[in-house]
Protein backbone atom coordinates (compact mmCIF):
# COMPACT_ATOMS: atom_id res chain seq x y z
CA UNK A 1 0.00 0.00 0.00
CA UNK A 2 1.43 3.60 -1.17
CA UNK A 3 1.97 5.91 2.34
CA UNK A 4 0.18 8.95 2.49
CA UNK A 5 2.59 10.60 3.79
CA UNK A 6 0.62 14.39 2.39
CA UNK A 7 -2.50 13.14 4.27
CA UNK A 8 -0.80 13.20 7.46
CA UNK A 9 1.00 16.43 7.04
CA UNK A 10 -2.45 17.79 5.90
CA UNK A 11 -4.43 16.49 8.71
CA UNK A 12 -1.96 17.98 11.17
CA UNK A 13 -2.24 21.25 9.44
CA UNK A 14 -6.17 20.76 9.48
CA UNK A 15 -6.75 19.10 13.11
CA UNK A 16 -3.81 18.85 15.49
CA UNK A 17 -1.31 22.03 14.95
CA UNK A 18 -3.07 24.78 17.30
CA UNK A 19 -1.30 27.34 16.49
CA UNK A 20 -2.37 27.05 12.68
CA UNK A 21 -5.65 28.46 13.58
CA UNK A 22 -5.10 32.37 12.49
CA UNK A 23 -4.10 30.85 9.26
CA UNK A 24 -7.20 27.90 8.54
CA UNK A 25 -9.63 31.10 9.41
CA UNK A 26 -7.93 33.10 6.15
CA UNK A 27 -8.60 30.55 4.04
CA UNK A 28 -12.07 29.57 4.98
CA UNK A 29 -15.59 30.99 3.36
CA UNK A 30 -18.69 30.83 4.83
CA UNK A 31 -21.05 27.91 3.35
CA UNK A 32 -24.53 27.46 3.50
CA UNK A 33 -25.78 25.21 5.79
CA UNK A 34 -28.83 23.36 3.51
CA UNK A 35 -25.67 22.61 1.33
CA UNK A 36 -24.02 20.51 4.22
CA UNK A 37 -24.56 17.10 4.62
CA UNK A 38 -22.83 14.51 7.69
CA UNK A 39 -20.47 11.68 6.39
CA UNK A 40 -22.54 8.44 6.60
CA UNK A 41 -18.92 7.42 7.40
CA UNK A 42 -18.55 9.23 10.39
CA UNK A 43 -17.43 6.74 13.40
CA UNK A 44 -19.10 8.57 15.97
CA UNK A 45 -22.41 7.60 15.64
CA UNK A 46 -23.59 8.94 19.30
CA UNK A 47 -23.63 12.34 20.04
CA UNK A 48 -23.94 13.70 23.94
CA UNK A 49 -27.65 16.04 23.27
CA UNK A 50 -26.39 17.79 26.56
CA UNK A 51 -22.67 18.56 25.23
CA UNK A 52 -24.13 19.92 21.45
CA UNK A 53 -26.41 22.55 23.99
CA UNK A 54 -23.19 23.38 25.74
CA UNK A 55 -21.42 24.01 22.18
CA UNK A 56 -24.45 25.70 21.23
CA UNK A 57 -24.12 28.23 24.09
CA UNK A 58 -20.68 28.58 23.21
CA UNK A 59 -20.78 29.48 19.55
CA UNK A 60 -24.12 32.23 20.47
CA UNK A 61 -21.87 34.13 22.38
CA UNK A 62 -18.19 33.77 20.82
CA UNK A 63 -19.16 32.41 17.05
CA UNK A 64 -17.50 29.14 15.29
CA UNK A 65 -14.11 30.03 16.58
CA UNK A 66 -12.98 26.80 14.21
CA UNK A 67 -14.02 25.65 10.61
CA UNK A 68 -15.94 23.15 9.32
CA UNK A 69 -13.36 20.65 7.21
CA UNK A 70 -15.65 19.77 4.20
CA UNK A 71 -15.01 18.17 0.89
CA UNK A 72 -17.37 19.58 -2.18
CA UNK A 73 -19.39 16.70 -3.92
CA UNK A 74 -21.75 17.75 -6.41
CA UNK A 75 -23.55 20.67 -5.70
CA UNK A 76 -23.27 19.96 -2.05
CA UNK A 77 -20.69 19.94 1.01
CA UNK A 78 -19.79 16.46 2.86
CA UNK A 79 -18.68 17.04 6.69
CA UNK A 80 -14.95 15.73 6.84
CA UNK A 81 -14.17 16.73 10.65
CA UNK A 82 -16.97 19.48 12.51
CA UNK A 83 -19.85 17.72 12.73
CA UNK A 84 -20.38 18.49 16.30
CA UNK A 85 -20.33 22.18 15.11
CA UNK A 86 -22.45 21.66 12.31
CA UNK A 87 -25.14 20.53 14.46
CA UNK A 88 -24.59 22.88 17.23
CA UNK A 89 -25.30 25.55 14.22
CA UNK A 90 -27.69 23.67 13.14
CA UNK A 91 -29.92 23.96 16.21
CA UNK A 92 -29.48 27.67 17.01
CA UNK A 93 -30.87 28.30 13.30
CA UNK A 94 -27.66 29.63 12.02
CA UNK A 95 -27.80 30.17 7.97
CA UNK A 96 -24.35 29.29 7.49
CA UNK A 97 -21.23 28.26 8.76
CA UNK A 98 -17.21 29.09 8.04
CA UNK A 99 -15.64 25.83 6.27
CA UNK A 100 -12.31 25.05 4.78
CA UNK A 101 -13.01 23.06 1.61
CA UNK A 102 -9.87 20.64 1.07
CA UNK A 103 -9.43 17.43 -2.12
CA UNK A 104 -10.02 14.28 -0.67
CA UNK A 105 -10.28 10.93 -1.51
CA UNK A 106 -12.82 9.00 -0.25
CA UNK A 107 -10.88 6.99 1.68
CA UNK A 108 -8.66 10.08 2.57
CA UNK A 109 -11.89 11.73 4.51
CA UNK A 110 -12.58 8.24 6.08
CA UNK A 111 -9.18 8.48 7.89
CA UNK A 112 -9.19 12.05 8.31
CA UNK A 113 -12.39 11.55 10.07
CA UNK A 114 -11.34 8.45 11.88
CA UNK A 115 -8.17 10.30 13.18
CA UNK A 116 -9.63 13.32 14.11
CA UNK A 117 -12.01 11.84 16.39
CA UNK A 118 -9.53 9.64 18.32
CA UNK A 119 -7.40 11.88 18.76
CA UNK A 120 -10.14 14.40 20.43
CA UNK A 121 -10.82 11.74 22.25
CA UNK A 122 -15.20 11.94 21.10
CA UNK A 123 -15.66 8.45 20.20
CA UNK A 124 -17.58 5.99 23.21
CA UNK A 125 -14.62 2.62 23.53
CA UNK A 126 -16.58 0.63 20.80
CA UNK A 127 -16.83 3.93 18.31
CA UNK A 128 -12.81 3.77 19.01
CA UNK A 129 -12.48 0.23 18.42
CA UNK A 130 -14.25 0.18 15.73
CA UNK A 131 -12.37 3.54 14.12
CA UNK A 132 -9.32 1.44 14.87
CA UNK A 133 -10.43 -1.68 13.06
CA UNK A 134 -11.61 0.24 10.03
CA UNK A 135 -8.06 2.28 9.60
CA UNK A 136 -5.78 -1.38 9.88
CA UNK A 137 -8.40 -3.01 7.29
CA UNK A 138 -8.94 0.02 5.32
CA UNK A 139 -5.43 0.97 5.10
CA UNK A 140 -3.62 -1.90 5.90
CA UNK A 141 -1.85 -0.55 8.70
CA UNK A 142 -0.14 -2.44 11.14
CA UNK A 143 -1.07 -1.50 15.10
CA UNK A 144 2.51 -0.18 15.04
CA UNK A 145 2.09 2.12 11.76
CA UNK A 146 -1.32 2.93 13.66
CA UNK A 147 0.31 3.53 17.07
CA UNK A 148 2.74 6.03 15.23
CA UNK A 149 -0.38 7.77 13.46
CA UNK A 150 -2.02 8.41 16.02
CA UNK A 151 0.10 9.19 18.78
CA UNK A 152 -1.51 6.16 21.11
CA UNK A 153 0.44 3.17 22.68
CA UNK A 154 -0.03 0.02 20.61
CA UNK A 155 -1.03 -1.73 23.61
CA UNK A 156 -3.84 0.88 23.96
CA UNK A 157 -4.95 0.36 20.88
CA UNK A 158 -4.76 -3.67 21.53
CA UNK A 159 -6.87 -3.67 24.49
CA UNK A 160 -9.13 -0.99 23.16
CA UNK A 161 -9.86 -3.57 19.97
CA UNK A 162 -10.29 -6.14 22.18
CA UNK A 163 -13.42 -4.90 23.79
CA UNK A 164 -14.97 -6.31 20.51
CA UNK A 165 -14.99 -9.53 21.42
CA UNK A 166 -17.33 -8.52 24.41
CA UNK A 167 -21.24 -10.13 24.00
CA UNK A 168 -23.06 -7.24 22.29
CA UNK A 169 -25.31 -6.77 24.67
CA UNK A 170 -22.01 -5.46 26.85
CA UNK A 171 -21.17 -3.37 24.15
CA UNK A 172 -24.09 -1.89 23.93
CA UNK A 173 -23.86 -0.46 28.05
CA UNK A 174 -20.36 0.22 27.00
CA UNK A 175 -21.48 2.68 24.39
CA UNK A 176 -24.46 3.94 26.38
CA UNK A 177 -21.86 4.79 29.37
CA UNK A 178 -23.16 2.97 32.29
CA UNK A 179 -20.02 0.36 32.79
CA UNK A 180 -16.24 1.96 32.21
CA UNK A 181 -13.47 0.77 29.39
CA UNK A 182 -12.36 -0.93 32.80
CA UNK A 183 -15.21 -3.31 33.59
CA UNK A 184 -15.39 -4.05 30.29
CA UNK A 185 -11.74 -5.27 29.38
CA UNK A 186 -12.04 -7.36 33.15
CA UNK A 187 -15.18 -9.24 32.09
CA UNK A 188 -12.74 -10.02 29.11
CA UNK A 189 -11.40 -12.66 31.14
CA UNK A 190 -14.68 -14.53 30.67
CA UNK A 191 -15.27 -16.33 27.84
CA UNK A 192 -19.16 -17.42 27.97
CA UNK A 193 -21.08 -14.21 26.26
CA UNK A 194 -24.36 -15.09 28.48
CA UNK A 195 -21.96 -14.49 31.36
CA UNK A 196 -20.60 -11.43 30.30
CA UNK A 197 -24.10 -10.09 29.59
CA UNK A 198 -25.46 -11.32 33.61
CA UNK A 199 -22.46 -10.14 35.31
CA UNK A 200 -22.43 -6.69 33.45
CA UNK A 201 -26.08 -6.51 34.64
CA UNK A 202 -24.78 -7.05 38.13
CA UNK A 203 -22.18 -4.43 38.11
CA UNK A 204 -24.53 -1.94 37.07
CA UNK A 205 -27.48 -3.08 39.37
CA UNK A 206 -24.82 -2.99 42.52
CA UNK A 207 -22.96 0.14 41.18
CA UNK A 208 -19.46 -2.34 40.82
CA UNK A 209 -16.08 -0.31 40.64
CA UNK A 210 -13.53 -2.11 38.84
CA UNK A 211 -11.78 -3.22 41.64
CA UNK A 212 -14.85 -4.78 43.00
CA UNK A 213 -15.65 -6.12 39.81
CA UNK A 214 -12.31 -8.25 39.90
CA UNK A 215 -13.15 -9.43 43.29
CA UNK A 216 -16.53 -10.54 41.71
CA UNK A 217 -14.62 -12.61 38.86
CA UNK A 218 -12.55 -14.04 40.83
CA UNK A 219 -15.42 -15.55 42.57
CA UNK A 220 -16.92 -16.56 39.76
CA UNK A 221 -13.96 -18.36 38.55
CA UNK A 222 -13.34 -20.24 41.29
CA UNK A 223 -17.23 -21.32 41.59
CA UNK A 224 -17.25 -22.14 37.96
CA UNK A 225 -13.90 -24.10 38.36
CA UNK A 226 -15.36 -26.16 41.15
CA UNK A 227 -18.67 -26.40 38.95
CA UNK A 228 -16.77 -28.00 36.35
CA UNK A 229 -14.39 -30.69 38.47
CA UNK A 230 -18.16 -32.05 39.28
CA UNK A 231 -20.05 -32.05 36.12
CA UNK A 232 -16.78 -33.02 33.67
CA UNK A 233 -18.70 -36.26 32.68
CA UNK A 234 -21.99 -34.54 32.30
CA UNK A 235 -21.18 -31.96 30.34
CA UNK A 236 -19.51 -33.95 28.01
CA UNK A 237 -22.86 -35.56 27.33
CA UNK A 238 -24.16 -32.46 27.06
CA UNK A 239 -21.46 -31.36 24.31
CA UNK A 240 -22.45 -34.78 22.40
CA UNK A 241 -25.94 -34.10 22.41
CA UNK A 242 -25.72 -30.31 21.61
CA UNK A 243 -23.34 -31.50 18.20
CA UNK A 244 -25.79 -34.09 17.41
CA UNK A 245 -28.68 -31.36 17.41
CA UNK A 246 -26.46 -28.37 15.53
CA UNK A 247 -25.76 -31.34 12.79
CA UNK A 248 -29.16 -32.37 12.41
CA UNK A 249 -30.67 -28.55 12.18
CA UNK A 250 -27.89 -26.68 10.88
CA UNK A 251 -27.66 -23.73 13.05
CA UNK A 252 -26.21 -23.26 16.67
CA UNK A 253 -28.11 -24.89 19.43
CA UNK A 254 -28.00 -24.58 23.14
CA UNK A 255 -28.37 -26.47 25.77
CA UNK A 256 -28.72 -25.41 29.04
CA UNK A 257 -28.84 -27.61 31.96
CA UNK A 258 -29.64 -27.51 36.00
CA UNK A 259 -29.68 -30.75 37.43
CA UNK A 260 -31.99 -33.12 35.73
CA UNK A 261 -33.76 -30.07 34.12
CA UNK A 262 -33.23 -27.73 31.59
CA UNK A 263 -34.15 -25.84 27.96
CA UNK A 264 -33.02 -26.26 24.10
CA UNK A 265 -32.55 -23.02 22.68
CA UNK A 266 -32.37 -23.35 18.29
CA UNK A 267 -30.85 -19.93 17.11
CA UNK A 268 -32.67 -19.00 13.82
CA UNK A 269 -31.27 -16.17 11.56
CA UNK A 270 -34.90 -14.94 9.73
CA UNK A 271 -37.75 -16.43 8.47
CA UNK A 272 -36.42 -18.74 6.37
CA UNK A 273 -34.54 -19.89 8.15
CA UNK A 274 -37.40 -20.36 10.66
CA UNK A 275 -39.20 -21.98 8.08
CA UNK A 276 -36.34 -24.59 7.46
CA UNK A 277 -36.02 -25.45 11.05
CA UNK A 278 -40.23 -26.19 11.92
CA UNK A 279 -39.99 -27.96 8.35
CA UNK A 280 -37.40 -30.63 9.94
CA UNK A 281 -39.65 -30.55 13.16
CA UNK A 282 -42.75 -31.33 10.75
CA UNK A 283 -45.02 -29.18 13.11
Amino acid sequence: MNKKGGLGRGLNALIIDNDSNEEKNSNSQKISLNLIRPNEHQPRKNFDGDKIVQLAESIKEHGIVQPLILKKKDKQYIIVAGERRFRAAKSLGLKEVPAVIIDATEKEILEISLIENIQREDLNPIEEALAYKRLIEDFELTQEQLSQRIGKSRVAITNCMRLLNLDERVQDYLIDGVISEGHGRVLLTISDKDDQYKLSQKIIDEDLSVRATEKLLKTYKESSDKNTEKSSEENQYIVDIRDKLEGYFGTKVLLKSNKNKGKIEIEYYSNEDLQRIIDILKI
